[in-house]
Order: C-alpha cells, then sequence, then structure tokens
C-alpha cells in the first residue's frame, strides 16, 4: 500500500486571498468523509487571522453529501475582528454547490478563572489494546483490491477501541464507546496542525454510537446515515503524538434523527475538547 500522510491533506492550495483548495480522500464510504472537510475548512480559517490566534470553538452544517474523487473550494469570509477575538465563516463548495458552513472563532490565549469537572473514564491503556486498522485488514482481506487500498487512508490516526464491536455480527449495547487516538505521523509543535487532525479524527465513530441501542451497524446496508451538524471546542493544548482518549455517549435519538457528544482527554485525565453531533439515521424499509 501506498504511503499517505494526514498533514499533506490538511494542507491547503492558496488560490486567491481568503481562497483554498483542498485534495480528497476515499475513505470507501458513500460519500466525502466529514472529518476531511472539517479539518480542511478549520486550515482556512486559520490562515486568515493573526499569528498566535488560535481557534477554542466551530460550529458546521453539513448541506449536502461530498464527492470524494473530486477536490473542494473552501471560501473564507472574514466576520470579525477584535482586540481578543475574531470570527470566520467557511464555505465549502464541489461542482458550484455549498456542501458545507463553519463559523470558527479565534481568540488569543491569556489567563483567567480554570476548573475541570470532568472526569476521565477508567478504561483499558492503549497499549494492552489492539490497532483497528489490523481489525479492518483481516476483515477485508478478502475483499477487491481496489476496496483493500482504501484501508491505507485510515493508517494516518493510530485508533483502538476499549470497547471491541464487530460490526459484522452487532449487539444490543448502551450507547457509549471509547477510543484511544493519536497520530502515527510525527507531528511538529505547530499546535494549529494537531487542531486539523483532533478535527479530522473528531468525526471517527461518533454518529455510529447511536446505532449501539438498536443492534445495528454502519455495515447494515438498510440504513442512511448523514451528518447534520458539528461542534467543538477547544479548551487547552495539546499533543496528538501521544494517546488521547475520545469518550463519546448518543444521551437521545427520534424522529430519525441521533445526538451524540464526545470528550477528549489527555494521558493525565485533561480534557482537551468537547465536541457535539446531530445526524440522520434511516432505514430503507422504515
Amino acid at each position: 500500500m501506498k504511503e499517505v500522510k494526514l498533514t499533506q491533506l490538511l494542507s491547503l492550495e492558496q488560490l486567491d486571498p481568503g481562497l483554498y483548495r483542498g485534495q480528497s480522500w476515499d475513505l470507501g464510504f458513500r460519500a466525502l468523509f466529514g472529518g476531511q472537510v472539517l479539518g480542511q475548512a478549520l486550515a482556512a480559517a486559520q490562515h486568515t487571522v493573526a499569528d498566535g490566534q488560535i481557534v477554542h470553538s466551530f460550529h458546521t452544517y453539513f448541506l449536502l453529501p461530498g464527492d470524494a474523487q473530486k477536490p473542494v473550494i473552501y471560501d473564507v469570509e472574514n466576520i470579525r475582528d477584535g482586540r481578543s477575538f475574531s470570527s470566520r465563516r467557511v464555505k465549502a463548495i464541489q461542482n458550484g454547490r455549498t456542501i458545507f458552513y463553519m463559523t470558527a472563532s479565534f481568540q488569543f490565549p491569556e489567563p483567567g478563572l480554570s476548573h475541570q469537572v470532568a472526569e476521565m473514564p477508567q478504561v483499558t491503556p492503549p497499549e494492552n489494546l489492539r490497532s483497528e486498522l489490523e481489525t479492518y485488514q483481516e476483515l477485508f482481506k478478502d475483499m477487491p483490491a481496489e476496496v483493500q487500498e482504501k484501508l491505507v487512508y485510515h493508517a494516518p490516526i493510530d485508533m483502538r477501541l476499549v470497547q471491541q464491536i464487530d460490526p459484522r455480527n452487532p449487539k444490543v449495547l448502551t450507547p457509549v464507546r471509547q477510543v484511544w487516538m493519536r497520530a502515527v505521523e510525527p507531528l511538529s509543535s505547530d499546535l494549529l496542525m494537531h487542531q486539523r487532525l483532533l478535527a479530522y479524527a473528531s468525526d471517527y465513530y461518533f454518529l455510529a454510537t447511536s446505532l449501539q441501542p438498536h443492534g445495528l451497524s454502519i455495515m447494515d446496508r438498510s440504513l442512511r446515515m448523514a451528518t447534520i451538524d458539528h461542534a467543538m471546542w477547544f479548551h487547552r493544548p495539546f499533543d496528538f503524538n501521544q494517546w488521547l482518549l475520545y469518550s463519546m455517549d448518543s444521551p437521545f435519538a427520534d424522529n430519525a434523527r441521533a445526538l451524540v457528544r464526545g470528550q477528549f482527554f489527555d494521558l493525565q485525565g485533561n480534557l482537551v475538547a468537547t465536541t457535539m453531533q446531530e445526524g440522520v439515521i434511516r432505514k430503507k424499509d422504515a
């Protein structure tokens, strides 16, 4: 398999001031992977703010499915530049149509009140768990070569599931999932790239957590799933060369929609980021 680098995917080509182009990876899904658009849109916004400003939150809407065979254009609008905070709106475009919107807020770091109530779950450490890429490779070893080739695009993030779930034989489970994650490619000390990669990784396994109480798997061909919106808050600096625990749960699902929420903890138990997402889940026979 060929080597792929996530930092290259999340490094954009500038076409004009505020206008960027990102290439696409086909991860084997029915449409463009949402994490790619999250990471690239964040990269586009980062390019337009002052040096030293760090994203602390973004809110997004997925409007249309993206085409994994085509690049994506990102158009950044400057909403506000204040003394401490700056806001940007990013529009992602394919085939002349807007497929995604992001509003991101940036801040110059400053001291302030500090507390953390969230507790890191006590789970099996990552060194005692198996890489999910190994599981994928076994699962798809008898599939056509073009299917196996797409597995290489999962390689840049080392992911290790605390709860081992067989997607070929799903069971009814509580809607809770924890995954250890870290970058495989050595990253520099540039926090901006670490944030892009974490935004990318935040879409893995997320909406699928809401399927667990129903004994369903993303491999179920009767399911139609799509992200509606995705929000993320960055609380403190982190190093994605080191393991982070992504703890996810789904508190609610109804009316063909499901809500999921997540927390990223570092090895010291510090909460480094929080996520929320709502998505559409439909069964064809429903």
